[in-house]
């Protein structure tokens, strides 16, 4: 067959999750279910792949699916520990003290400190974190969910301590003979550090608005005039937080590597921002503060169950202060920076007798593994046991943080046990006679577009993170790829190792739209079913980055004006945002036992 017919058989998987989930807006329990069916039969009758070899994948991915169900798990522990003992409550008091205005309160808690938890942990966990704490303060689930997923971006590259470049690019290019002999003598480590710093310029050039387009797609969608104009009326205070990441975030990618820029470059950003906001610098007057319309004006499906539980005062004989409130984060911080920078810690966690390892499942080649106590959910965990003891809690409140935890995570299982499998099947495709899917479908792509592959780079690193799930595995994947296709349109080993910095770009601009992202986002603030439609909305700022990077790289690889077409497509898109108000439909209303 030919490489467009494979391209186009490869796309199936991909075209079902679209057609059921975005399409059809079925929930990601029953759209999966479809779509997991949908690429078995594809990677066994068109692909050729053993069934041993399928169900060892599937065996992988249930794995891979109960980390994640337990990272979602402990996030949602602490919280529920936190809204148990009143500390919720304070923490609330506290951001409306910062400032009352809704789009500071999501610029400093998903931009700043969804950056800080990302350059820690990586792998979902600012999502986790950040969404639900928005709901406690106040936000309708589902704005709280889309503000967590757009910030998946920026700091995602260098998420998890640098995973995706030093695990990511690294595992995909190193020991390549191709590279290397197109590197000469220029060392490996230079080159891969080089990478790192494209990077970093890249996403800072193209991320710096990303404050700007989340607060624009905050009032857009739920604010009572459904206009972007309320978010682009604080663009002087978003530019502001996006440049007091990006310039250190930039700085420390180029000059100390790739392990710390998200990480630090939020701690300087948080430092900067949030006294600035305190004081009133470049916030909207008292008359212009946004808030979200009265909660009997909010449509039905914005909310979810977390949305629905009262914030519990401090018991009568417990003061907690805005530190003793805050302290359970600062701690999860810590440690997942202890564990993810002190080597002797991270060994004693990936121990091999704490390590659940099951090897060549139905002799498929393909193994799974689980270091329960390295995952971040371990990290919450005990945290919340801190927390019992810190807040001074009463049993009965703990039983009910537990009691509650349960029920959200049950309600996200479904959607995760089908989501991940599907996806570990598509990405171990690969015959003797075919490449995997994802590898073919972005050969189908590149032999399609030619001279301009630059331009769709970061479209092949999106699609790889959607799919896998990852960024590092959206590296891991195509980075070599990236690489090979690079040269066969004549580009010198330098521009390559720039489009290879596209392909990092693309695979956390995916982030946004990861299904299982997405689902366990929503799953920690009870907002089930509604997949589809986060994954609409989240499509518009990932498209912004994708293209807005691609015609960067693009530029400066062919010498061109590349800082005038990409200043361009940015004012071409706030004017589009600035002018088109949206219809003014009136929303549908909750009934009065679903208002709080």
């Amino acid at each position: 067959m030919s490489i467009g017919v494979l391209s186009l058989l490869a796309l199936l998987p991909i075209a079902a999750i679209f057609f059921f989930l975005v399409i059809l807006q079925w929930p990601a329990s029953r759209a999966m279910p479809v779509a997991l069916i949908v690429t078995g039969l594809t990677a066994m009758f068109a692909w050729g792949t053993k069934l041993n070899v399928i169900a060892g994948a599937a065996v992988n991915g249930l794995v891979t699916a109960l980390n994640v169900l337990f990272i979602v798990f402990g996030a949602v522990l602490l919280l529920n520990t936190l809204k148990e003992s009143g500390a919720i409550s304070t923490i609330r008091q506290g951001f409306i003290n910062v400032s009352p205005d809704r789009r500071i309160q999501a610029i400093i808690i998903a931009w700043l400190f969804g950056a800080f938890i990302e350059g820690a942990a990586g792998f979902g966990t600012p999502a986790a974190i950040a969404a639900p704490l928005l709901v406690a303060i106040g936000f309708p689930a589902m704005a709280a969910v889309l503000a967590a997923l757009i910030i998946q971006s920026t700091p995602v590259s260098f998420g998890a301590i640098g995973t995706p470049i030093v695990v990511g690019v690294n595992g995909g290019l190193s020991n390549q003979d191709k590279v290397l002999s197109a590197i000469g003598d220029v060392p490996y480590a230079t080159y891969l550090h080089e990478i790192g710093a494209n990077v970093a310029m890249l996403h800072a050039i193209v991320g710096s608005l990303i404050p700007l387009f989340m607060v624009a797609m905050i009032t857009r969608f739920f604010g009572e005039s459904r206009s972007f104009r309320e978010g682009l009326k604080v663009w002087k205070f978003a530019l502001f937080a996006g440049i007091s990441f990006t310039v250190p975030y930039f700085l420390i990618g180029k000059f100390l590597g790739p392990e710390f820029p998200s990480l630090i470059g939020a701690l300087i950003g948080l430092a900067i921002v949030v006294p600035a906001a305190k004081a009133g610098f470049l916030t909207p007057n008292d008359d212009e503060v946004f808030d979200f319309p009265d909660r009997n004006k909010w449509e039905e499906e914005w909310i979810g169950k977390l949305n629905n539980e009262p914030v519990r005062e401090v018991t009568e004989g417990r003061h907690i202060s805005l530190l003793k409130a805050w302290m359970p984060y600062v701690f999860v911080a810590g440690l997942l920076v202890l564990t993810r920078i002190v080597p002797e810690v991270t060994a004693l966690l990936k121990h091999p007798a704490v390590t659940i390892q099951i090897d060549n499942v139905f002799g498929s080649g393909i193994g799974a593994s689980s270091q329960p106590l390295y995952l971040p959910g371990f990290i919450f965990l005990v945290v919340s046991v801190l927390t019992f003891f810190m807040h001074r809690m009463k049993s009965e409140e703990y039983v009910r943080a537990w009691s509650a935890t349960f029920r959200t995570v049950l309600s996200a299982a479904g959607a995760l046990l089908f989501a991940v499998p599907m996806i570990k099947i598509f990405l171990n495709t690969g015959t003797e006679e075919l490449a995997s899917m994802p590898l073919v479908l972005a050969e189908g792509v590149s032999q399609l577009v030619g001279p301009i592959w630059p331009l769709f780079a970061p479209t092949i690193g999106a699609m790889g993170a959607f799919i896998a799930g990852s960024n590092t595995f959206s590296n891991m994947m195509f980075s070599l790829f990236q690489f090979g296709t690079a040269e066969s349109i004549g580009l010198s080993a330098t521009s390559a190792g720039l489009v290879v910095s596209l392909q990092a770009i693309g695979g956390a601009a995916g982030n946004m739209i990861c299904v299982h992202n997405v689902v366990a986002a929503s799953a920690t603030v009870g907002l089930v079913g509604k997949e589809g439609n986060l994954i609409r909305k989240a499509l518009v700022p990932m498209t912004y980055y994708i293209f807005a990077a691609g015609a960067l790289g693009m530029g400066i690889i062919y010498s061109g004006l590349w800082f005038g077409l990409y200043a361009a497509i940015v004012i071409g898109f706030i004017l589009y945002m600035a002018t088109y108000k949206g219809k003014h439909t009136l929303p549908t209303t909750v009934s009065n036992n679903q208002s709080a």
